[in-house]
């Protein structure tokens, strides 16, 4: 079975949700079930639940609703579908005969709310044949126990392509994706304040005022028909302009950086064990794996000692379990050698990850990483001032073994460092590195407003102080998005900056007035100490460290939870490859949607 909630978090509370909503409330002792699923659902399920917990509840086979299917008369069929015309119509066909549909009885459960069109066409199709018809409210992904992802990567062109002709998908998208967050906060079970960064673009305010129009509707008609007043949690929405410096950061925390330097796919990682010639496997990074969780967020210099440590002592307790030759003692040893392997597997595979990740970053990576964090910070590893952020970009820009894309990532870094540069500055740079084909991959940060060539000159705003935290050399930079979870704890977001969409509960902002729809409370401090969530919604892909910041400050401060989502997650080749399609019109950026 899955474990428990504690260890999963957000992918339990979905599990569970599902499970309750849906698998429970078909439910009859000794019924086998088909389960019909379709594309949206069938990742939502494997992010939350395996095969044996469905099996468990007593669904016996899954499909794809898409496909063509044999007809099984003597059972019914669970679908579990987005409320897509797609979707509904490949519903509406199994039942299109009259006399006898491919099941014997249907119930069906919608992610989202159905359109009242597709409702219809249901109703007046199939209606005999319909045992339940509900909408369950996920459409979202749970990544992991802290983090969610709504899976709309192609928001990021519409949020920030300057093509006027992207407005209705803008519109669209927009709705959506307020749509999808309201049913985070429904799984959650929170109904926020909801708080948004104002500047410099405006995508963030359009945003939160849809999710607080759209979560007031919710909660309004939720499923005991009584009004949820506020409860003490804080979402915040932000565009993904508000930190360019740690989306083209080379991180060395192993998750990071294995997700950066390596080919993984769906989060599968392929290796080979015995040398280049050996057979190829394959590996899946998730969280049901303990070794993983425990050391995704470490430097890789820590996980390099860490993992050959574990492996002496399994051997060594194996090695001692074997010297025993008493019965009861093999007897032992043959019950855990399963466990044995299981663990053995698994080092195996972080190692190889640990060290694929160390033969990337040895010969090229590392002298980039120093140049990298002194123009991020303005400071050196000593703590010097930088006097000369060109001095300290060059040896990057003329070293021939580095790739364009990291000689663009120093380039944005030097820019960054700068909050701007020159127009003529840039065009030489770009001609001297000889990058005019991908000179858009810089120029496009502009569309996130983001400095690139300003009109005028700001000044950079002021960080936290965080010099006297212990950290790597190469490892000195912290993504801004910490600064701004802690603030938000701490009650010291500026209310110009960060202003409210809604009437914030009280225990956030630090006066004593409480809504006439909550219960007055004694001590609102205490009250959000007492399990308060703080949600961060970010347009545009969130990057692995920012995913790591929010395990960091949960554990920080235990008061408060931090759950981190987004439009999808971000690598940095994946990100400048979609800047630099910010500026082609629509009908050249090919997109996949299920309309």
């Amino acid at each position: 079975m899955a474990p428990p909630a504690e260890e999963r978090g957000l992918k339990s509370i979905v599990w569970q949700k599902i499970k309750t909503t849906v698998l429970d409330d078909c439910k009859k002792e000794g019924e086998w079930k088909i389960m019909l699923l379709d594309e949206f659902t069938t990742k939502l399920l494997a992010s939350c639940c395996k095969m044996t917990d469905l099996l468990a509840e007593g669904i016996t086979v899954v499909e794809n609703i898409y496909k063509n299917r044999e007809p099984v008369r003597q059972m019914k069929a669970l679908y579990f579908i987005t409320p897509t015309s797609k979707s509904v119509d490949c519903f509406l066909r199994d039942f299109s005969n009259k006399s006898e549909g491919k099941y014997k009885a249907a119930y069906v459960y919608f992610t989202d709310f159905c359109p009242d069109s597709l409702f219809n066409k249901i109703k007046s199709s199939c209606s005999k044949s319909i045992r339940r018809c509900k909408e369950i409210n996920i459409s979202f992904f749970p990544l992991e126990s802290q983090v969610f992802t709504l899976d709309v990567p192609d928001a990021f062109y519409y949020c920030y392509s300057p093509d006027t002709g992207s407005a209705d998908g803008k519109n669209g998208i927009m709705e959506a994706m307020a749509e999808q967050i309201v049913t985070v906060c429904a799984t959650l079970d929170e109904n926020p304040g909801v708080r948004y960064k104002s500047k410099p673009l405006d995508n963030s305010r359009k945003l939160a005022e849809l999710v607080e129009k759209k979560l007031e509707n919710y909660y309004k008609i939720d499923e005991k028909s009584q009004i949820k007043g506020k409860t003490h949690s804080q979402l915040l929405i932000i565009d993904r302009g508000f930190d360019p410096v740690s989306t083209v950061l080379h991180e060395l925390t192993f998750q990071a950086m294995a997700y950066d330097l390596l080919p993984i796919e769906n989060d599968t990682y392929k290796y080979k064990t015995d040398g280049p010639n050996g057979k190829e496997k394959e590996a899946i990074l998730e969280e049901d794996d303990d070794l993983w969780v425990r050391i995704r967020h470490r430097h890789i210099a820590v996980v390099l000692e860490e993992i050959p440590k574990l492996m002496k002592e399994i051997s060594s307790t194996k090695k001692a379990a074997e010297g025993k030759t008493s019965l009861s003692a093999l007897t032992q040893l043959m019950k855990k050698m399963p466990h044995f392997r299981k663990q053995i597997t698994k080092q195996v595979v972080h190692l190889n990850l640990a060290e694929d990740c160390m033969s990337k970053f040895k010969p090229n990576i590392e002298k980039l990483c120093k140049t990298e964090q002194d123009l991020a910070l303005g400071t050196d590893a000593e703590g010097q001032k930088v006097k000369d952020s060109m001095r300290v970009l060059l040896p990057v820009l003329l070293n021939k073994n580095h790739d364009n894309y990291d000689k663009i990532r120093a380039i944005l870094l030097y820019i960054f460092s700068m909050n701007g540069t020159t127009q003529e500055n840039l065009d030489k740079l770009v001609q001297n590195v000889k990058i005019e084909n991908d000179s858009d991959m810089i120029r496009n940060w502009s569309y996130l407003g983001v400095p690139i060539v300003p009109q005028s000159q700001q000044g950079k705003s002021l960080r936290k102080d965080r010099s006297a935290e212990e950290t790597f050399q190469l490892s000195r930079w912290t993504p801004l998005i910490k600064d701004i979870m802690e603030d938000a704890i701490d009650n010291r977001l500026e209310s110009k900056e960060w202003p409210y969409c809604s009437q914030c509960p009280a225990v956030w902002n630090g006066s004593g007035a409480v809504s006439a729809r909550q219960k007055p409370r004694t001590n609102y401090l205490e009250d959000r100490k007492n399990g308060s969530k703080l949600i961060i919604f970010v347009i545009g892909g969130i990057t692995y460290s920012e995913m790591r910041c929010a395990y960091e400050v949960s554990q920080a401060h235990k008061s408060c939870e931090v759950v981190i989502g987004s439009t999808h997650i971000l690598t940095p080749r994946k990100l400048l490859d979609d800047i630099k399609m910010l500026s082609k019109p629509k009908d050249k950026v090919s997109f996949i949607k299920d309309e």
